[in-house]
């Protein structure tokens, strides 16, 4: 059984997410650690988990706004717990890293029914973060298909990634890339 203290912490905290999604402007830094990660504010920035360390080595955990943008049409979400459980996230997780893509247990659930087909904010972040890396995100999950080894091999080994803007060629290996903003498939 809970204890008063436990039970008035988390009535506590309901309260305040249901204020503010009432009042349906998130402000990262109103967030606690519980709900920070892959939240959007209202504004559409998405939320950052911090930790800092004190001189007394006592552990703090803040959230914080960062500069990167959602999609256009997502502000005001903190991502249910549903899709952090079929995307294989952690929501007391440090940043990502475009590395846990090349992992096929990961893989698999990101590109899973459940997360890819229900979970359009975390895709978002995935997708963008996948172009970063020269990886297009509907190929990655489509590599978890039938060939799973050849096709994650292709992709981790393939010297095709598109050149960055600072590139003078529009030419890379014989290929012609378009300059243009991938759209996230939703």
């Amino acid at each position: 059984m809970a204890s008063p203290h436990t039970s008035k912490t988390l009535a506590f905290f309901v309260l305040a997410l249901f204020v503010q999604v009432a009042l349906g402007k998130i402000e990262c830094q109103n967030l606690s650690k519980n709900t920070c990660s892959y939240a959007v504010s209202y504004v559409g920035k998405r939320c950052v988990l911090e930790k800092h360390v004190r001189r007394s080595g006592v552990e703090e955990y803040t959230c914080g706004t960062s500069e990167i943008e959602a999609a256009g049409r997502m502000k005001d979400w903190i991502e249910s717990d549903e899709c952090i459980k079929a995307c294989g996230l952690d929501r007391s997780a440090l940043g990502i890293s475009s590395d846990s893509l090349l992992e096929s247990h990961f893989a698999g659930k990101l590109c899973s029914d459940e997360c890819y087909g229900g979970c359009p904010n975390i895709v978002d972040l995935y997708f963008n973060l996948a172009a970063g890396e020269g990886v297009y995100l509907p190929k990655l999950c489509e590599a978890q298909g039938t060939n799973k080894r050849r096709e994650m091999a292709e992709i981790k080994s393939s010297g095709y990634v598109a050149p960055g803007p600072e590139s003078s060629s529009k030419y890379v290996n014989g290929v012609n890339f378009v300059y243009a903003p991938s759209m996230a498939p939703f």
